[in-house]
């Protein structure tokens, strides 16, 4: 059954079938013709993966960027960023991440924050000067803190599919977000002065306390949310959900620049976005149950064992599988696919399971930026208006970039978990 489940897999990848139909097709197959269990497994394994509580904090974070995103809040962040890094070479660059830093605890999504700010900033660059494959790049490459630093989308699929604390990868998301991003500013710097490039970067439209105060009601959501999950006010589910109806009335009521149409649209929006993880979930859910019947789980286990004699070997191996994987797989299936097999071993050579998630998303985030995947990627060329192309060689030095930071958060450990074990103890919800 693992060859029928595993190549039928990869056929239906390699004819571009949808990841969720993919999944789902091959392990039906691999029921009905090779195995003895009925077909009725089908639906019951497919909803036991959907029943569960946190997983409901999805589509409400996805809820609350999308408000967020639609009711007048990223070119106030745009401002706000713009006041902290002042009148420098490279300003723009700098602002685009600290913007997507920011918008990255309120969204939870990389491609939400690629749009978001890329929409503002994007032009703003290339009106300055830099280069269009480079504004778009850079923007590309900003938003996949949207991903690692919490609220988190796929921190929660992590969470769920390995049975640990939605609240400690969350906690332990912080300092590899705040890592990648000043890899990121030193990058941006370097690069703008050896190119020559941001000389032309103007001043800040407004002062730092003027746009604070434009900024105050965008900027509070994320301290709302996170603080409160963390003070353990509340559970992240119930942050979620505060944080959905929180960016409803800064938009409707303070920014007031949601309208009904903007409204009916966000709605649509973030149902096709849940509706599209929720089918990936669904089915990883198959087949990963699969997955644990056939025993491969435990081959892959042993054979790691045997291959690699220490943990920094099978850490270094696991990062260019998931590099290679992001660059192929959707982030959520992969996620639900490789986590369940990868983490139980990871657990087996002495590493923390919240330190291997963390390792995890942020090398699978990369996926994002990486052909010929890289829905960042596209993203951003959609908004630049160039054939995506045009990114890949400016892409080299970023992605050099994350893969330094990449290597400092996988083999030290504390960047991920000296906050957790400071304001937590283990326990899982």
């Amino acid at each position: 059954m693992n060859a029928a489940l595993f190549s039928t897999l990869v056929i239906l990848f390699v004819l571009s079938v949808p990841v969720a139909v993919s999944i789902g097709l091959a392990s039906v197959f691999s029921i009905h013709f090779f195995s003895h269990l009925p077909l009725l497994v089908v639906p019951q394994k497919m909803f036991a993966g959907l029943d569960s509580f946190p997983l409901l904090a999805i589509p409400f974070f996805i809820l609350a960027g999308n408000l967020m995103s639609h009711g007048g809040v990223s070119y106030r962040l745009v401002h706000f960023a713009k006041s902290l890094v002042g009148n420098v070479q490279g300003g723009l660059a700098s602002t685009a991440i600290i913007t997507c830093m920011i918008f990255a605890a309120i969204s939870g999504s990389s491609v939400a924050t690629t749009f978001a700010v890329g929409a503002i900033l994007i032009p703003a660059m290339v009106k300055q000067g830099y280069p269009v494959p480079m504004a778009a790049t850079i923007q590309a490459t900003s938003a996949e803190l949207g991903v690692i630093i919490p609220p988190s989308v796929p921190m929660i699929l992590y969470a769920v599919s390995t049975e640990n604390s939605v609240r400690q990868m969350f906690i332990a998301g912080i300092g590899p977000g705040i890592l990648i991003a000043i890899f990121l500013l030193i990058m941006v710097q370097i690069w703008c002065r050896l190119q020559g490039i941001g000389k032309q970067d103007t001043t800040p439209d407004l002062s730092f306390w003027q746009s604070s105060k434009q900024a105050f009601w965008a900027l509070l959501l994320p301290i709302l949310v996170i603080g409160g999950i963390y003070g353990g006010v509340f559970t992240p589910t119930e942050a979620a959900a505060v944080a959905a109806v929180y960016a409803f009335f800064v938009g409707c009521f303070i920014y007031k620049e949601l309208s009904w149409h903007k409204l009916v649209h966000v709605l649509k929006v973030s149902a096709t976005a849940t509706s599209a993880i929720m089918l990936i979930i669904a089915a990883a859910s198959l087949f990963s149950f699969l997955i644990g019947l056939s025993g491969i789980a435990q081959e892959i286990s042993d054979w790691a064992k045997h291959t690699f004699e220490h943990k920094w070997s099978f850490l270094l191996f696991t990062n260019a599988l998931l590099f290679v994987v992001g660059m192929f797989i959707e982030t959520s299936a992969a996620i639900l696919v490789l986590a369940p097999l990868l983490a139980p071993i990871a657990v087996s050579y002495g590493v923390d399971p919240i330190h291997f998630g963390i390792i995890i998303i942020v090398n699978l985030a990369m996926g994002m930026i990486t052909p010929p995947l890289g829905v960042n990627l596209f993203a951003a060329a959609t908004i630049a208006q160039i054939h995506v192309t045009r990114m890949f060689k400016p892409l080299i030095i970023p992605v050099f970039t994350l893969l330094l930071a990449l290597l400092c958060i996988t083999y030290i450990p504390e960047i991920s978990l000296y906050l957790r074990d400071l304001i937590v103890t283990p326990m899982s919800f």
